[in-house]
């Protein structure tokens, strides 16, 4: 028996609840008899069959072929779900649960299989979060591998050392507020080699050292060639005083908290300085070490900043109809997301803005209070971040990658959130007709 709500063949479930919906913790289906609740919030599997050998072609009938993840129950006490996630449910299932081929290898659970929870996915992104949150609850001890989650690489200042130095790193150290300590992180890259290069690229702007050895201030040190290059500041063998060097560090955070604007600011009024003093020569210098910086800004990307201050919220494609999936993001964690029905503003006494203001506030609240919280444990706060950080990264660096972003400097841009759920709503619609695109392009070499 089926227990989701169809519209037409192939549709998939109508969730039925408020205009702007959360998702509440799983619980047991009558359909599909003893499968567990859950006790954490989730994306919850909210569709679920029993499956029944002898009927086999109704049941695959009744599955939609679209993306989902699945959790596949089996007959037997105490056997661990199969769960899986795919890009066409019913062709899935139908490998998994079909009649078996005896010449084939292939994995084959027909014979084990009580009863299917799935849950339609409308992006990549939620099928990942899905996925990866079922995994984490079902499979604590390997969830990891199974999700291949890998922490992503990120800069460090490590601001408790005596002399601080920016190196990339793949551990976020937390306090138990949940907040990241020793040092500053930015962050995250899409690879080791990117974080590298953007480091290399932006210390070259600066003299704080590279070097990995304990700084004794020995005036008899030798030194290295950035100190030889006027290139850094040189504590090893006191080529500065410790206020020196602290003041260059706390350039150069501000110099990563703003993206680069601190660095900018200063360079352009002292070449409107320079200019106005009639010094040229000064003057064409600084121009050239902005065009510097410009450079080092290319290899950053725009997702990397500092990871407590990475507020976004990111828009996708629901698999409901006329429907967009909000998943805000809060010091580099991922927030309960909720799926708004365009269909059923006009009902509503609340805009859309007001909506999405709600959302953004309320779950920014609600990481302020996780914060002030005791967490249960440094060690799982710290692989929660990382494994945010990871999924977002994940979806943010894959190519293509569906959905849209915003990030929250001041405020959030909600004019243009809301323009872009009318983008993802009417993909055809925000592409200029190809008429127009032939009128844009200009002619080629030997047309008349």
């Amino acid at each position: 028996m089926n227990t989701s709500k169809k519209t037409g063949e192939g549709e998939g479930p109508v969730l039925s609840g408020p205009l702007a919906t959360r998702h509440s913790p799983l619980g047991t289906s009558a359909a599909v008899g003893t499968l567990p609740v859950y006790s954490v919030t989730v994306l919850e599997l909210d569709c679920g069959q029993d499956f029944d050998p002898s009927r086999d072609e109704d049941f695959f009938a009744a599955l939609p072929p679209r993306p989902a993840v699945c959790l596949i129950e089996s007959r037997a006490e105490n056997a661990e779900p199969f769960l899986i996630r795919t890009q066409d449910l019913r062709r899935r299932l139908q490998r998994l649960l079909g009649s078996p081929d005896p010449t084939s290898k292939r994995l084959n659970v027909r014979e084990l299989a009580r009863g299917i929870r799935y849950r339609l996915t409308g992006s990549a992104l939620e099928q990942m979060f899905t996925y990866y949150q079922h995994a984490k609850h079902l499979f604590p001890q390997r969830y990891r591998k199974l999700t291949r989650l890998r922490p992503p690489a990120v800069l460090k200042i490590s601001l408790r050392n005596a002399y601080p130095r920016c190196y990339v790193t793949r551990r976020i150290a937390i306090d138990e507020t949940g907040v990241p300590t020793a040092g500053a992180y930015y962050g995250p890259f899409p690879s080791r080699k990117s974080a590298l290069a953007f480091s290399v690229q932006a210390l070259d702007l600066f003299k704080v050292r590279r070097c990995q050895i304990k700084i004794r201030r020995d005036p008899t040190f030798p030194g290295c060639i950035y100190s030889e290059m006027k290139m850094c500041l040189a504590p090893c063998f006191a080529g500065c005083t410790k206020e020196e060097y602290d003041a260059e560090v706390a350039r150069l955070v501000q110099f990563l908290d703003t993206s680069g604007n601190s660095l900018r600011f200063t360079i352009e009024a002292d070449r409107e300085r320079a200019s106005a003093d009639l010094d040229f020569e000064r003057a064409a210098q600084l121009h050239k070490r902005l065009e510097k910086l410009d450079d080092a800004l290319r290899f950053r990307p725009e997702l990397a900043r500092r990871i407590e201050y990475l507020n976004a919220v990111i828009l996708q494609r629901a698999a409901e109809e006329q429907s967009i999936g909000v998943f805000a993001v809060h010091g580099g964690r991922l927030a309960e997301p909720f799926f708004l029905r365009f269909t059923e503003i006009a009902s509503q006494p609340r805009s859309a803005e007001h909506i999405f203001k709600d959302y953004l506030d309320g779950s920014a609240a609600a990481a302020q209070n996780g914060e002030k919280s005791p967490a249960p444990s440094a060690a799982a706060s710290r692989d929660e971040l990382s494994e945010h950080l990871a999924l977002v990264s994940r979806w943010f660096y894959s190519n293509p990658r569906d959905g849209e972003i915003f990030f929250r400097e001041k405020d959030w841009p909600y004019r243009k959130i809301l323009r872009a759920c009318s983008r993802l709503l009417n993909p055809k619609a925000a592409e200029p007709p190809a008429s127009e695109k032939a009128k844009s392009e200009p002619p080629t070499q030997g047309a008349s």
